[in-house]
């Protein structure tokens, strides 16, 4: 059972590729620098504030990715200015406003900030900006109690699995290098294709990450309206207290994917996107699917696409995206997928080319293995285990030895739309979720492989 990674495609195994994606990793990862000049920045920014009576008493507060620690060495540092307590009783969008300007003006007059602008009309109000010394680019929020919460479940879910936090990272690289991730140009934000990742992680068969309501139940946005210290110690100790019972399960079965595979199944899991983005939510609190039109709240608002936010339901990440550029989304999630599934067309150089920006390319693409930085994580589940993620194939269904075009299983596609029937049947049951549901995969010698097209409409 263990042959399917010793398969050799054209001198190139899985193992090969597994490898390169562990190099990627260890390339966009931060290094200790990279810590140290995010600890300077925020340093940088409360001694900027300090002198500044608006500010006097006010706290500087890191969220966002790098609370979470899913931050490339690149990623920008979301802060949070938590007002004294003579301003911060719910302070309006008027008075943050004000506040962020003031901050502006003293930046520019001080000089240590470049690049600076002001969005005062965006859904909260920013300033954003670089620091001269440190190069580090730094989005100024105020009061965002809810975006520092958010951060650090984020970062009690990536202790569930170590593969949660690398496929964040790599699929955030490949959203880079496709373009699709600038929320400004009507494409995914971060926050939206992390909640992927975990949609992902948590259909899965088996599952990897239970649906978030089995770690808070409640609504984050509801539960933090008074930011008071013990408000955030109830809400992490009710999240370490449910992240630890699913971890200590022993009847669940361990799902032992690649890396590699994970990211195979991930590209081909959201070319469903043309066929549904009008019907479904890409919902992470219940870990399934969703029917928006039973939804009023969801029906009320046009979108393009609907990924909830668990924390802040039945609001929706991804609302910036655009029709127009949902299609060029589709796209890019597809051809991703036909190029890695066929893996006996895939080496080391196509693989960087489909998943890094031109800039990481030209790094890698042009050495070795990297000696200083050794592959990052425990490659047993490429050397030792057999793929459960891309089909659920039995021995009999997979020579011992070829490449995939010996052997044409059922494509992932038909399985997840096989999937989506079963959730229907099973939708009235709150507990259950059509990825507890697997299905045998027959053998379709023969026939031609899938290929992904968009919907008409």
């Amino acid at each position: 059972m263990d042959y399917y990674y010793s398969r050799s495609t054209k001198g190139v195994t899985n193992y090969t590729l597994e490898l390169c994606l562990r190099e990627i990793l260890s390339f966009i990862k931060p290094m200790e620098v990279d810590q140290v000049k995010r600890v300077n920045t925020i340093n940088e920014l409360a001694a900027s504030i300090g002198s500044i009576a608006t500010f006097r008493g006010a706290a500087v507060k890191p969220f966002g990715s790098y609370v979470s620690e899913l931050y490339s060495k690149w990623g920008d540092l979301d802060i949070s200015i938590n007002l004294p307590s003579t301003l911060q009783s719910s302070p309006n969008r008027r008075l943050k406003q004000n506040v962020l300007r003031e901050l502006m003006k003293y930046l520019r007059k001080r000089g240590v900030a470049y690049g600076i602008q002001f969005i005062p009309n965006a859904r909260v109000p920013l300033l954003i900006y670089k620091s001269v010394v440190y190069d580090i680019s730094c989005d100024i929020s105020i009061n965002n109690h809810l975006g520092r919460i958010k951060s650090k479940i984020l970062h009690w879910i990536t202790e569930l699995d170590e593969r949660f936090g690398d496929m964040v990272l790599l699929i955030k690289e490949w959203a880079k290098a496709q373009e699709i991730n600038n929320p400004k140009s009507g494409t995914l934000n971060s926050y939206s294709l992390c909640l992927l990742v975990i949609f992902h992680f948590q259909t899965c068969v088996p599952a990897i990450l239970p649906p978030l309501r089995e770690i808070y139940e409640g609504n984050i946005v509801d539960d933090v309206t008074e930011p008071s210290i013990i408000n955030r110690r109830q809400i992490k100790d009710i999240c370490t207290a449910n992240i630890r019972r699913f971890k200590s399960r022993v009847s669940r079965e361990r799902n032992k994917s690649s890396l590699f595979d994970l990211l195979v199944s991930f590209f081909a899991k959201f070319t469903v996107l043309p066929a549904h983005f009008s019907e479904r939510a890409i919902c992470t609190y219940t870990g399934r699917w969703e029917d928006i039109s039973r939804n009023p709240r969801w029906t009320a608002k046009p979108h393009a696409i609907l990924v909830e936010d668990p924390f802040e339901r039945p609001g929706n990440a991804a609302r910036a995206v655009g029709l127009r550029e949902l299609g060029r989304i589709c796209n890019a999630f597809n051809n991703a997928y036909l190029k890695l599934y066929h893996p006996e067309h895939l080496d080391k150089k196509s693989l960087l080319a489909i998943l890094t920006r031109p800039s990481i390319y030209s790094q890698l693409s042009t050495k070795g293995s990297n000696r200083h930085n050794p592959p990052v994580g425990n490659l047993d589940y490429v050397t030792h285990q057999r793929v459960e993620t891309l089909s659920h194939i039995t021995h009999e269904h997979l020579p011992c030895v070829g490449t995939l075009r010996h052997v044409t299983v059922k494509p992932i596609h038909d399985q997840f739309h096989d999937m989506l029937k079963l959730d229907e049947r099973h939708r009235a049951s709150s507990s259950s979720s059509f990825t507890s549901q697997s299905q045998g995969v027959t053998d379709t010698r023969g026939k031609h492989l899938w290929v992904p097209r968009h919907s008409n409409r």
